[in-house]
């Protein structure tokens, strides 16, 4: 570096300004930067989500048998069909039971779960992960464990053997329709596989509750437990709840990965979707007689979802 004197003193010399860089601008506007981002997301769920719908209630009204290309236009006879078939009206009236029985015990055991977290003091992030560990089990998976280890019909399951300590004979879980075991071992590995997933939605909304209004009930002499947990807790959850039934309505009639592999070789305790797999991939291979009977699924979750959401007052505010 160069230096300048002044009366014997070296100076260093004043180093010139750089010329300030001039900064690069995004390409292009956010907008062009939006479409960017999200075109792949969108081009994939148009191709892979909204054609295969929009292409099935196209083949619903048509013959299509061996081919998903429509033929013949049949009108909506192919839903007729489908509501003769007492196989698949027989699943969706078995399945909205299904429904009225699993959606409470889940929305039940998952704000259990949640209640129990929340109170910890200690260990809390432990359990909150051992609860919801089993969300990332897959279905088929688990219903093997089930089928294979937990209840399998043999001297080797892990129910017979803790029911022969009491000296109860074994039971035939899966293969006999009369009694229906099959569902105790159905029911149990749903809670099991989604009881962590609304906990975890249930712990989220107990956390936002402020605790001012505990306090403020403490002061105004309400009692701690159900008293509680009656008038703020359980008020406080109304729109968490209300989603996590909505979710659980459809999750119910949508069942399929434990059902299949479970009773994949009886005729008995099959859901909607399995009666349409083997409608439209079974022998027949009546595409538009599948896709009718989808149409008729997705109208009746529909429906039953609206009714619901109204009867919860899903979407209104706090004050009506």
């Amino acid at each position: 570096m160069s230096t300048t004197t002044t009366r014997g003193v070296a100076r260093p010399a004043s180093a010139k300004a750089s010329p300030a860089r001039p900064r690069r601008e995004l390409r292009g506007s956010s907008t062009f930067n939006f479409w960017l981002f999200t075109s792949p997301f969108l081009i994939g769920l148009t191709v892979f989500v909204y054609v295969p719908i929009g292409w099935s209630l196209w083949l619903s009204f048509f013959e299509a048998r061996f081919t998903v290309t429509p033929s013949t236009f049949v009108g909506f006879d192919n839903y007729w069909q489908m509501l003769q078939d007492s196989k698949f009206t027989g699943s969706l009236i078995t399945f909205t039971v299904f429904a009225a029985f699993i959606v409470p015990a889940t929305w039940a055991l998952s704000l259990g779960l949640a209640l129990l977290v929340n109170r910890l003091r200690f260990m809390k992030a432990f359990f909150r992960s051992v609860f919801f560990l089993p969300t990332a089990c897959s279905y088929v998976a688990a219903a093997l464990i089930w089928k294979m280890s937990m209840f399998s019909g043999v001297r080797f399951g892990l129910m017979n053997t803790v029911l022969g300590w009491f000296g109860v004979e074994n039971i035939a879980w899966l293969a006999n329709p009369d009694p229906p075991w099959y569902w105790l071992v159905i029911v149990t590995l749903r809670l099991w596989l989604q009881a962590g997933f609304y906990m975890i939605l249930f712990l989220a909304a107990l956390q936002n509750i402020p605790p001012e209004l505990y306090e403020a009930a403490a002061i105004d002499g309400a009692r701690p437990g159900w008293q509680t947990f009656r008038h703020i807790t359980l008020p406080q959850l109304r729109a968490t709840s209300t989603a996590v039934i909505l979710l659980l309505v459809i999750a119910a009639y949508q069942a399929f990965d434990e059902f299949f592999n479970l009773l994949a070789k009886t005729t008995w305790g099959r859901p909607p979707l399995v009666e349409l797999y083997y409608t439209a991939l079974g022998e027949s291979q009546d595409y538009g007689e599948g896709s009718a009977g989808a149409v008729i699924l997705t109208l009746l979750i529909l429906v039953v979802t609206l009714a619901q959401g109204r009867f919860l007052g899903f979407g209104r505010g706090d004050d009506k």
